[in-house]
């Protein structure tokens, strides 16, 4: 029997955004300034990104910090100014992806959540997930969904393939393959073997998960920038101007 739609809304489900990197590659932008501060278009990288969150309806936010996280925490506050709540997650020193997601579940609740990275610029509707992780909720082995963008210059090797909707890691000579957009949700579960300040990678999680397929995916074609460079972010910058608000 087909289930009815789901009332849930992003509403209901939480946002984090990550930001404790300590954006070596940008350096000497970032000896002073943490790189999700950085600006493109007169504007800080994460504020692209709590604009779209905010405006795709998620506005209870999850962000942690660390290298010179204090800087990001004193320009945002509790995020009434930009239309959305913000809970804080302080970082001693940068955890990698699944320790500062695992340390900030306390935070992010037991519902499954969105992450986003606060130090890229995409314009990726967000609301397009909020079907996704109403879907995750009633499904305790759905563990992960991932946003795949084509393979930018820089990472030209991709990292996983989809294919009928499910993720999968590539064989060593397969083609399409696709880069992760650092775009994903997950259910709290997938975390549960990290303790709360531990340093721990995503991607073992995620092939773990794969190898059991639990995860899920979608091809997303629309503009996605890593941006990783003084270089790229200078770029961004001129493009973006004639746009900021």
């Amino acid at each position: 029997m087909p289930l009815s739609p789901s009332p849930l809304t992003p509403h209901h489900f939480k946002a984090m955004i990550l930001a404790a990197g300590l954006g070596e590659r940008m350096r000497p932008l970032t000896d002073h300034t943490p790189k999700p501060l950085l600006r493109a278009g007169d504007k800080p990288l994460i504020v692209w990104q709590i604009e779209r969150l905010r405006t795709a309806g998620f506005t209870e936010l999850v962000i942690n910090h660390a290298h010179l996280g204090r800087q990001i925490e004193d320009f945002l506050g509790d995020g009434r100014d930009f239309g959305v709540s913000i809970a804080w997650s302080r970082e001693p020193e940068p955890l990698e992806t699944a320790g500062g997601i695992a340390t900030a579940r306390p935070l992010l609740g037991d519902a499954p959540f969105l992450v986003t990275n606060g130090d890229v610029y995409s314009e990726f509707d967000y609301a397009r997930l909020a079907p996704v992780l109403a879907a995750m909720a009633g499904d305790p082995d759905h563990l992960a969904h991932l946003v795949l963008v084509d393979n930018p210059p820089h990472h030209p090797e991709g990292d996983f393939t989809l294919a009928d909707g499910c993720v999968h890691l590539p064989t060593p000579a397969g083609e399409g393959r696709l880069t992760f957009s650092g775009i994903g949700c997950y259910r709290p579960e997938l975390f549960s073997g990290i303790s709360i300040g531990h340093k721990a990678k995503l991607a073992p999680l995620l092939r773990a998960a794969m190898d059991q397929g639990q995860v899920s995916g979608e091809h997303f074609s629309g503009r996605w920038e890593d941006v990783g460079t003084p270089q790229r972010l200078a770029k961004l910058d001129e493009e973006l101007a004639p746009h900021a608000a």
